[in-house]
């Protein structure tokens, strides 16, 4: 492969300050039914709760090096990615040292961009990219969102969900006026769905007035099956394929893959 041929590969923020909406589900399914697809993927879980590290079957206490190390002691990113159940899924894990990463990254220089140069280095080997962010707007969202090519909002179909969403939009406004101009919608999938419920119909409609065609559609049911994988250390793809949240985040896989560029679909072939 020439150089002007080189993949650059796409990062993608998994974003919504609001915990429990299945972000870290959504975060993890799609990066290993990508990779499942041929894919080269990096998964990078930036929350210090690591719940992306301990789904893919790593406990945070055995880690040696982390994204923390990576970010904060410039540790170069090889020696810090692990490999996954899952052919083509690396992961570049999460530990307890990330908590009082935010703290530690006043002091540093243009630190809004420090996973930005992580990342950068790392582009020519992925095709995908994919940060779980915490479920807060500090300084490690920021990071990743200054990061990215796109986030990706996870929303539960609930009253609550509602709740924080225009300050979600107002942050990444910001970050696209003062950091990241180039930073778009990647779009909205709705998670946790009851179609039962009146009111996940009703708040879906809401979401879906807000955002627009930026909604994907493909929902993620409420899924025992899917609540299970986490704590046996795999994705879905791996747990019970045949539950009806593995059937969604296929689904939704092959949506996400749709709306990207013909020559980023087309890397899988040439890989």
């Amino acid at each position: 492969m020439s150089k002007r041929e080189k993949k650059m590969g796409k990062i993608i923020a998994f974003s919504n300050q609001k915990g429990g909406v299945g972000k870290t589900t959504t975060c993890v399914n799609l990066s290993a039914y990508l990779a499942s697809k041929g894919y080269k993927c990096l998964l990078v879980d930036l929350d210090p709760q690591g719940n992306a590290t301990s789904g893919l079957g790593f406990a945070k206490s055995d880690v040696k090096n982390s994204v923390y190390n990576v970010m904060i002691d410039d540790v170069p990113i090889a020696d810090a990615v692990y490999k996954t159940c899952v052919d083509g899924l690396d992961l570049l894990p999460s530990s307890i040292d990330l908590a009082g990463a935010e703290v530690e990254l006043v002091y540093i220089k243009d630190r809004e961009h420090v996973l930005k140069k992580v990342l950068d280095s790392a582009r020519e080997s992925y095709d995908f990219i994919t940060v779980d962010c915490p479920p807060s707007l500090g300084l490690l969202t920021i990071n990743a969102l200054a990061a990215a090519d796109s986030a990706l909002i996870p929303i539960q179909s609930e009253y609550y969900a509602l709740e924080g969403l225009s300050q979600l939009m107002n942050t990444i406004r910001l970050v696209v006026k003062h950091l990241n101009p180039t930073l778009k919608i990647e779009g909205v999938v709705l998670t946790m769905n009851d179609n039962r419920a009146i009111i996940s119909r009703q708040i879906s409609a809401e979401i879906k007035k807000f955002f627009g065609k930026s909604v994907f559609e493909t929902v993620i049911p409420r899924n025992i099956r899917l609540a299970e994988a986490p704590s046996h250390g795999v994705p879905i793809m791996l747990h019970d394929t045949r539950c009806s949240g593995a059937k969604a985040y296929l689904a939704f896989t092959d949506e996400f893959l749709e709306r990207q560029p013909k020559k980023t679909k087309a890397a899988a072939k040439q890989a």
